[in-house]
């Protein structure tokens, strides 16, 4: 198999592989998958904020995925490890999930979004930025943006200090879809200054 065709169905069973935990494991506050090749077989590392419902009852929940990872998804020897996520606010997947499920219980979009946000920015974020498209009011379909902070688009800050997840709402007047944006708490930014003397020292100088 080519290098380039190897990569890509990797990738894609990659992505049909987090598809299925995310909704299979959205009670757990499901944030991602990692799957690493070793020389043993295959570690899977599902971050999970509510690690406990992911192993289940004496691991039988790990058991019943490691069978359909073998057998659905031809993953050899997958070995499941659980990860917590220690600050949920913080993964855009668990928040996006979050925000789907506030709008299939019938929360107004703009309720579910803000109060959403919030937790976000109060996680420590330094930028949330929140896109939810649909027929979210009236009979056409259209979308809404609200941000708060700073989130990179584009460059090294984007590719490094910005989760972004999409999630999906079924109701009964369509599909809404649902796009979180955070920017995590970095310590500086390329463009931002830091002072290594006091402003007293700096006087001085002068």
């Amino acid at each position: 198999m080519p290098a380039i065709e190897h990569f890509i169905t990797k990738k894609i069973k990659k992505a049909e592989v987090d598809e299925y935990f995310a909704k299979e494991l959205k009670r757990a506050g499901y944030g991602g998958v990692d799957i690493l090749k070793t020389p043993l077989g295959t570690r899977v590392i599902i971050h999970a904020a509510r690690p406990g419902i992911v192993i289940g009852r004496h691991g039988k929940n790990v058991q019943d995925l490691t069978n359909i990872l073998e057998e659905k998804y031809e993953i050899e020897n997958p070995q499941i490890e659980v990860s917590e996520i220690e600050v949920p606010e913080l993964n855009a997947q668990v928040m996006a999930e979050r925000l789907a499920s506030r709008l299939e219980r019938g929360t107004h979009y703009r309720r579910a979004a803000y109060s959403i946000l919030r937790r976000i920015a109060a996680a420590g974020a330094k930028g949330v930025e929140i896109k939810i498209a649909g027929k979210i009011s009236g009979h056409r379909a259209r979308y809404k943006k609200i941000r708060e902070g700073f989130v990179a688009k584009c460059g090294e800050p984007a590719f490094l200090y910005v989760d972004k997840a999409t999630s999906h709402a079924i109701l009964k007047k369509g599909i809404i879809g649902v796009t979180i944006r955070i920017m995590q708490p970095t310590p500086i930014l390329p463009n931002e200054l830091e002072l290594k003397m006091s402003p007293a020292e700096l006087d001085a100088l002068e």
